[in-house]
């Protein structure tokens, strides 16, 4: 009989092990965005834009709309900050259709919005920008903290760096950020470095373009992010990524890695 319970014990642990293995391991979503018929992928890249058609933004989303149309893009990407100056208050706040539905209106924009979080997103409701009932006002708008999008010869893997940055956790200054769901700190940045790692490792795609809000490399304003030259640069590095996209700077940068080459490839940082 003891011997008999010993066992069952034994199978019960097993079992137990196996399910906290299983959940251990998390992979990021995932989405399939077709490219046209010959191969071929077009799109825009765009950040720190939400300000409700000032500061400029209802003049260049004209300029997008007919780069869109003259490109046939398949796609917009957003690297972050989308609405100023302190994200969205709720699920119903007018600054989603101010600075979104009613300024990218031209017929060519009216596809498929992938988008990241900027720190200005976290200083208002992170959930509420994430919540799908945005994607039921407007069927465009997709955001999320991580994901990767799937469009045949480029995979696009973007991931929400804002929790690196010690500075918005240590000296937040007047500014209250949202951290739910990202607490506590060093899982989840461990875990993201984990999945982001795993993600590209496993990736086939001949291109594999990473987007992130702040800069790793930059000679602007705010300069290097050095959390993510620590942490993250040799990720990208070692997965042999092509290029890297971000925000934050509010300037336009190519910065081109010429000691390094990686596979048959250069990687590059740009803003």
């Amino acid at each position: 009989m003891a011997a008999h319970a010993s066992i069952k014990s034994m199978a019960l642990c097993l079992v137990m092990t196996m399910c906290l293995v299983i959940s251990s391991v998390a992979e990021l979503q995932r989405f399939d965005h077709p490219a046209n018929d010959d191969g071929s992928l077009s799109f825009l890249v765009i950040g720190d834009w939400g300000r409700r058609g000032t500061y400029n933004q209802s003049e260049v989303a004209v300029q997008m709309g007919r780069v869109g149309e003259k490109l046939n893009i398949n796609f917009v990407i957003s690297v972050g900050d989308n609405f100023y100056d302190n994200g969205l208050t709720g699920e119903n706040d007018p600054n989603f259709e101010e600075s979104f539905t009613k300024v990218y209106t031209a017929k060519s924009l009216q596809k498929q919005w992938y988008s990241v979080l900027g720190n200005h997103d976290y200083r208002g409701n992170v959930k509420a920008q994430l919540s799908p009932v945005l994607k039921q006002k407007d069927s465009r708008w997709l955001c999320l903290r991580s994901f990767v999008v799937n469009a045949g010869i480029v995979e696009f893997f973007f991931v929400d760096t804002n929790p690196f940055v010690d500075m918005y956790f240590y000296d937040p200054k007047d500014h209250i950020y949202d951290w739910r769901g990202v607490l506590p700190r060093k899982k989840y940045i461990a875990n993201l470095l984990r999945d982001v790692d795993t993600a590209l490792s496993q990736s086939t795609a001949t291109w594999k373009i990473v987007v992130g809000h702040h800069a790793i490399r930059s000679v602007g304003h705010h300069g290097d992010t050095k959390e993510l030259v620590e942490k993250f640069l040799p990720i990208l590095q070692r997965n042999n990524v092509d290029l890297y996209m971000n925000g934050h700077d509010h300037c336009l940068e190519h910065i081109s890695s010429l000691s390094r080459w990686t596979g048959s490839k250069q990687l590059y940082s740009a803003i």
